[in-house]
Formats: structure tokens, C-alpha cells, sequence
């Protein structure tokens, strides 16, 4: 019988763009003053946008360069590479074969998810499946990007001054002892027409009547979602995937969320009634970025020092349009992050 396969997290790395975009320059480029109500609702005052050369494969590259940098390996160790993005950089091929070709991982397969901004934890969950179950693989690159300035309108208030590009890694090994646990996933459909970029796919192709209609692609609230659907919802995604390994709320040391709203993440630790002390936000700093926020959340604290220590339990918590939703927990076995 052959020993089992534990993987783990043997590194992170994130990147923001050069360019900080404040509250006040949103504000201009809207012709409506959002940055007061913005601050005290939301809780972004500044985020990164990319410059005009740069593409959501680059921001990825840089990530995974520096998580690559930090775990002791080169790119052309990684067996396989997986991009979540719903920002890429063509609509066909993947984004993941521009990282591969990028980054010089010759030897490593490669694949795109899109589950939006809940696609990073989801692929975080393909990864650690792959280590366990393909004795063949040693390393895989879990990376997120997101490039959402390239859609911003404007013209919305509701949008335009919350989105923000970035990108955020972690390179998965196999160790002597568990560091995946769980994880947990769940939608609701029914708000597929809710949020998203609906111009571009064939639902609603670049025709000229349609950019006549609609303009170019762009990122649209088109129906709301309900107020309360984060701490309805969150509390029991979590709950199902610490149910699966015999953990409590408790037991978990770190939390990190979707990096949207930090009253919602406040609201959630109240509700979870756990210190505040055990999550870490970047929103307010770095604005909202999709799916890689929350492990660029986690690699922000550990540079800060605030990461957490061997033996302790992190959970990552995400949803995004659709809605989807995904979960994970993992013990910590970096020495370093």
C-alpha cells in the first residue's frame, strides 16, 4: 500500500501594479464624490491599476515568480500551472499557457478556472486534489489574477471605484504531514445574470449592434443581490468544510475573505464570534481584486509578520458572481511563508 500524499503550502507571492489610483482620482474620472461613503461602507481608499502595457498574464508572472523565489524553485520545476482568472488576457487561448510560456515552466500542463471571484480557492482545491491523487506531479502553481480596470464604466458608481488589479500565487509540494484538510462548494445560480461582464461571449457577441447597444465589455451590477447573502451564506460554507475534518471555529488560528467589503468581514467575525486579531484585509490599501484577494491577503500578512505559524489552521473564505462560493482549510507547514 503506498503512503499517502499530503499536500501543502510551501509558499506565497503577490503582486500590485506601480500605479495607486486614490479615491479622490476615481471621484474625478466619475464627476461624482463616492470616496467619503466608500471609506466608511466599504472600506477601500486606494487601490492599483495596471499600466497600459501590462496584461493580467504579467501581473500572474510577477505573483508566481516571487512565491516560485521564496519555496526555492525555478519555473521549469513546476508540473503544472492553474490560473484563475475572470479577467484574461484573450478570450481563447488560456491564460495559463501565457504564464507557462512567461515564466519559462516548459515541462508543466496547464488550465484556466473561472468560477469569478470564488475561482482562486476552488483552484486551490483542484491543486491539492492533484498532489494526492497523481504520484507523477510535485509541484503546481495555484495562481489568481485580475485586470478589472480594463472594464470599468465610469458612467456607474456602483462599480467603477471598488475594482482593482492584481495578482496573488502559491506553490503546492508534498510534505511528510497534512496541510490540505477540506473544502467546500457551493452556488446559487439563479444569480448568474446578476453581476459580471455580459458583452464579449456568445451570449452576447462584439457584433456592431450590440456595441451600438451596449458598448464595449464592461463589468455591470445588473440586478441586486440581497444585502444579507455573505453572512448567510459564508457561515454555513465554512461550517461544511470544517465539518468534513472535525474542526470548530475555534480550532481555525487565521481567516481570510473575499477582500470586497471590510464591514462585511467584520460582520463575519462578529457573527463567527472570533477576534478580529484572526483575519487580515488589504482592500483599503489595494482595492477589490477578484479572486487572487485572498491570497494576497494571506502574503500580505506574512511579509507584515502576521502570517501564520506552523501547525496552525487557515481558512480561506470566497464567493463571487454567479454565485459561487468555496472554501478550504489548511494547516500551515511553511516555515517562512
Amino acid at each position: 500500500m503506498t503512503n499517502p500524499r499530503y499536500p501543502q503550502i510551501l509558499s506565497t507571492g503577490s503582486y500590485v501594479p506601480d500605479r495607486v489610483v486614490t479615491n479622490a482620482e476615481v471621484d474625478a474620472l466619475m464627476g461624482e464624490s463616492t470616496s467619503e461613503w466608500l471609506i466608511q461602507n466599504v472600506g477601500i481608499r486606494e487601490r492599483r491599476w495596471m499600466a497600459p502595457e501590462q496584461v493580467t498574464s504579467d501581473l500572474i508572472v510577477e505573483a508566481s515568480q516571487r512565491a516560485l523565489a521564496r519555496a526555492g524553485l525555478a519555473a521549469a520545476d513546476l508540473d503544472l500551472i492553474i490560473v484563475s482568472t475572470d479577467t484574461p488576457d484573450y478570450l481563447s487561448p488560456s491564460t495559463s499557457v501565457v504564464v507557462q510560456h512567461k515564466l519559462g515552466a516548459v515541462k508543466s500542463g496547464c488550465y484556466d478556472v473561472n468560477s469569478a471571484c470564488a475561482g482562486w480557492v476552488t483552484a486551490l482545491d483542484q491543486g491539492a486534489r492533484y498532489l494526492m491523487t497523481d504520484p507523477t506531479l510535485k509541484y503546481i502553481l495555484v495562481a489568481g489574477g485580475y485586470g478589472m480596470s480594463r472594464y470599468l464604466d465610469f458612467s456607474d458608481k456602483k462599480t467603477a471605484n471598488l475594482f482593482a488589479d492584481g495578482a496573488g500565487a502559491v506553490v503546492l509540494g508534498v510534505g511528510d504531514e497534512p496541510g490540505f484538510l477540506a473544502s467546500n462548494l457551493l452556488a446559487v445560480g439563479s444569480f448568474h445574470d446578476a453581476l459580471g461582464i455580459y458583452t464579449g461571449g456568445t451570449s452576447r457577441p462584439c457584433t456592431p449592434e450590440n456595441l451600438a447597444t451596449f458598448g464595449p465589455p464592461k463589468v455591470e451590477f445588473v440586478k441586486k443581490f440581497p444585502k444579507t447573502f455573505n453572512t448567510e451564506y459564508w457561515p454555513k460554507l465554512i461550517q461544511g468544510a470544517l465539518d468534513k475534518v472535525g474542526l470548530t471555529l475555534n480550532d481555525v488560528d487565521q481567516y481570510y475573505f473575499t477582500q470586497l467589503n471590510l464591514r462585511t468581514i467584520e460582520a463575519m467575525m462578529d457573527l463567527l464570534n472570533q477576534p478580529i486579531e484572526k483575519t487580515h484585509w488589504v482592500m483599503d490599501k489595494w482595492g477589490y481584486t477578484g479572486s487572487p484577494c485572498v491570497i494576497m491577503a494571506l502574503d500580505d500578512a506574512i511579509q507584515q509578520g502576521r502570517g501564520p505559524r506552523p501547525g496552525q489552521n487557515v481558512l480561506f473564505c470566497a464567493s463571487g458572481g454567479g454565485i459561487t462560493m468555496a472554501a478550504s482549510v489548511w494547516k500551515w507547514t511553511a516555515k517562512n511563508g
